[in-house]
């Protein structure tokens, strides 16, 4: 192949451009589109594009809360052809969601049609849904035509649309948005609007109102599919002092009587975003899985208003263990984060405080109050400057009248005659012969009056600063008094609680399902579990080389502790263990078990049961059996061992004295309270030993004397008197064993 030349004159100009640049400009505008015209709010009104468009397209078709509704595709297709040149679908998905009251706290649009349910599924086509505007939107654009914002020319440069909304409701924080931007996202959940009106009104009062102050009316978010808030103040704090952070939110329920002592647990609350059918779909596999062992069945008995009826699988459930269980591994309880990254004046994308956010709608508030200030303003001046004219000319009618009839030009002759401009000259040409009589006179002196006392009242108003906020805080009363808690709409539907404090073993014994099962450990490392008790262990059958090491009854919802030769504890679910079918799995899968070490014993935990642990050396101490259980595979470190010593015992301690015998077939008997309790360490000298070490261990009563198993099957007890020539205290080499005892140096 020929290299590549150069290219061939008369190509056009070809510029070199460094493609790292390039990339970086190209993704940076297309960062900068994304984050200002598509995903971010804007603190002002709370509206992104694409909803403030819907807003706007709206209301320029007329569609106020007492007008009639109009299609659907018509409002989308002026959206998408006017101000918003995206696919309709989106237009449409945005207009849906703003007329869902299970999605929106406070809709802007009324819906009339299918406009989806709280089940997930989706709205009708917009061919057969209609829409005009709520209250609150009517509360968005309130002054707009009050040159109360600034506008700019629509993509095509036909028309134009207002930059942000006057936003007289605070929408941001009372209806809460969601967006994904480039390298940054918002999700702001949505408020009760009495209660941000109510801090708005202490930032007015006082601007260095603290964030505790305004906690007082902010209690935390308002979700309008209700639900329980089961944080702690000091977190709600947290989230909104950083503008960060997440709410614990859990469906609200009842237990309802059956009668006959039967109950039944009534769900008329679901968290917010969360799909009902789903919701139940999930529950309903968790059901068959049997991970929900507490529960009978589930049925969905909905119809306007929420109702999932759980039915408990047996009148002795308890109801806040059984919901405790659904809550942990369902959307009965979710957490909803709140990030609250959005435009500062339009321009800023910056996560924001609770107080930055209420303070910067206030000051959009004021500047929208100025401009509508000033346009009346402006009106007035006009009208006054005409009803000056008409005074004049009503003063001077007779000759107002013969100038009009017999001068060819009579404007600029008016203009010279009576000192008028050129607007009042027009206005008295343009005036109608009925405004001469004389009550319309009366009328025009009495408008001057009221517009002169109104034009006095404007310029005072934009002459002081106290005026200004007592204004805007009279517009927030309003608004407070149109939403208030008192209203069906501006009730609080979201709660708080505590949740009920329930024993995480409780809970975790809850989720399985109580089964007997035998342990089964092989000498080569291979763990299983078999159904039921098993008796006859003779029949298990192993991998060729391979026999039982340990085998214990046990339930699935106990807690299973292994503890190995280097002194380490290691735990495992009863539920987790591998079923019987075959020869199990290697238990070194399951724990970090050092290349040296093996596993000593098993046992069933009881977190209340103390053990004495003994290593081979002689060296114990006593622990109980709660603080061996450990959540890592790495397991716990319980004993600190000797260079070549091992653990190999570890005793319940139940009894008084401790036996303990060598390998050089001493033995010697001291009381257990010798023996200290510690959670780890290398323990006390239990006997001391010259040669060889530990043999065998045993905690017994005194009262009921030492006993053990001959050779035979015979039984053997030695009281208290008997022992008299072992018992001393811990740490000695001791004395020679009993006659009778066994040869093997056990005591079983």
């Amino acid at each position: 192949m020929s290299k590549t030349a150069d290219p061939p004159g008369g190509g056009g100009d070809i510029e070199p451009v460094d493609l790292k640049v390039a990339l970086e400009e190209r993704y940076l505008a297309y960062a900068l589109s994304t984050i200002m015209g598509r995903a971010l709010p804007d603190v002002r009104d709370g509206l992104k594009p694409v909803h403030r468009r819907i807003v706007h397209a709206m209301r320029v078709l007329r569609l106020d809360p007492g007008q009639a509704y109009k299609k659907s595709a018509r409002i989308v297709g002026d959206v998408m052809g006017k101000f918003h040149p995206h696919g309709d679908a989106s237009i449409y998905d945005a207009l849906v969601r703003l007329s869902q009251d299970f999605a929106i706290r406070y809709p802007l649009i009324d819906g009339q049609g299918n406009f989806g349910n709280v089940d997930g599924d989706s709205a009708a086509a917009k061919r057969y849904t209609e829409a005009r505007m709520t209250d609150v939107a009517m509360l968005l654009l309130r002054g707009i035509d009050e040159n109360a914002v600034d506008f700019r020319p629509t993509y095509n440069e036909e028309d134009e649309e207002p930059i942000v909304l006057p936003g007289a409701f605070p929408n941001l924080l009372a209806n809460g948005s969601s967006g994904i931007a480039v390298g940054m996202a918002t999700s702001i959940p949505p408020h009760n609007a009495a209660e941000l009106c109510e801090a708005a009104l202490m930032l007015i009062a006082d601007p260095e109102a603290g964030l505790d102050q305004l906690l007082k009316a902010v209690q935390g978010p308002d979700f309008p599919t209700g639900g329980i808030i089961v944080d702690s103040h000091d977190h709600i704090r947290e989230a909104y002092a950083t503008g960060r952070g997440s709410f614990r939110v859990r469906a609200r329920w009842v237990k309802e009587d059956q009668g006959r002592g039967s109950y039944a647990v009534v769900v008329t609350e679901i968290p917010y975003g969360v799909q009902k059918s789903r919701l139940i779909e999930k529950i309903a596999d968790l059901l068959f899985a049997k991970k929900l062992p507490l529960l009978a069945d589930v049925r969905d008995e909905s119809a306007e208003d929420v109702r999932v009826v759980f039915e408990p699988k047996s009148r002795t459930v308890d109801a806040e263990l059984l919901m405790e269980s659904l809550f942990r591994l369902t959307d009965l309880e979710t957490r909803i984060p709140l990030n609250m990254n959005v435009l500062s004046g339009g321009k800023v994308p910056r996560v924001m405080t609770l107080k930055e956010v209420l303070a910067e709608w206030l000051a959009h508030q004021r500047e929208v109050l100025v401009r509508r200030a000033r346009f009346r303003l402006d009106q007035i001046e006009r009208r006054l400057e005409v009803l000056s004219g008409y005074l004049i000319a009503f003063l001077n009618l007779d000759e107002v009248i013969r100038i009009i009839r017999t001068e060819d030009e009579p404007k600029p002759v008016l203009v010279e005659t009576f000192t008028l401009t050129e607007v009042q000259a027009e206005a008295i040409l343009n005036m109608r012969l009925r405004s001469l009589r004389k009550l319309e006179e009366f009328e025009l002196k009495r408008e001057f009056d009221t517009l002169s006392d109104e034009k006095a009242d404007k310029e005072a108003l934009l002459a002081s600063n106290a005026k200004q906020w007592a204004g805007i805080a009279a517009e927030v009363r309003e608004v407070a008094k149109a939403f208030s808690k008192k209203t069906k709409l501006g009730k609080r539907r979201t709660t708080f609680a505590n949740p009920p404090a329930r024993n995480l073993d409780d809970l975790n014994v809850a989720l399985i399902e109580r089964e007997p099962v035998t342990v089964v450990l092989s000498r080569k490392g291979f763990l299983r579990s078999l159904r039921g008790h098993v008796a006859d262990l003779g029949s298990l059958a192993f991998k060729e080389g391979d026999g039982l090491k340990l085998a214990f009854p046990a339930m699935t919802t106990d807690k299973i502790l292994f503890l190995s030769t280097d002194g380490r504890a290691f735990t495992m679910s009863a539920d987790k263990l591998a079923g019987g079918r075959g020869q199990g799995e290697p238990i070194r899968l399951a724990f970090e078990l050092e290349d040296a070490a093996d596993i000593a014993l098993g046992f069933v935990a009881v977190p209340t049961r103390r053990r004495l642990l003994a290593s081979s050396d002689g060296n114990g101490f006593l622990v109980s059996e709660g603080e061996m259980l450990s959540a890592t595979r790495k397991g716990k470190q319980l004993m600190n061992l000797s260079p070549g010593a091992v653990l190999k015992m570890a005793v319940p301690a139940d009894g008084d004295t401790v036996a303990v015998v060598g390998d050089n077939r001493k033995m010697v008997v001291f009381p257990l309270i010798q023996v200290p309790e510690m959670t780890r360490g290398k323990g006390v000298r239990l006997q001391r030993y010259k040669d060889g070490g530990l043999a065998d261990l045993k905690i017994f009563s005194i009262a009921d004397g030492l006993s053990w198993q001959g050779s035979g099957g015979r039984s053997f007890v030695r009281s208290a008197d008997d022992l008299f020539e072992w018992r001393s205290d811990r740490g000695l080499a001791g004395r020679m064993v009993p006659n009778g005892f066994p040869k093997s140096n056990r005591f079983t």
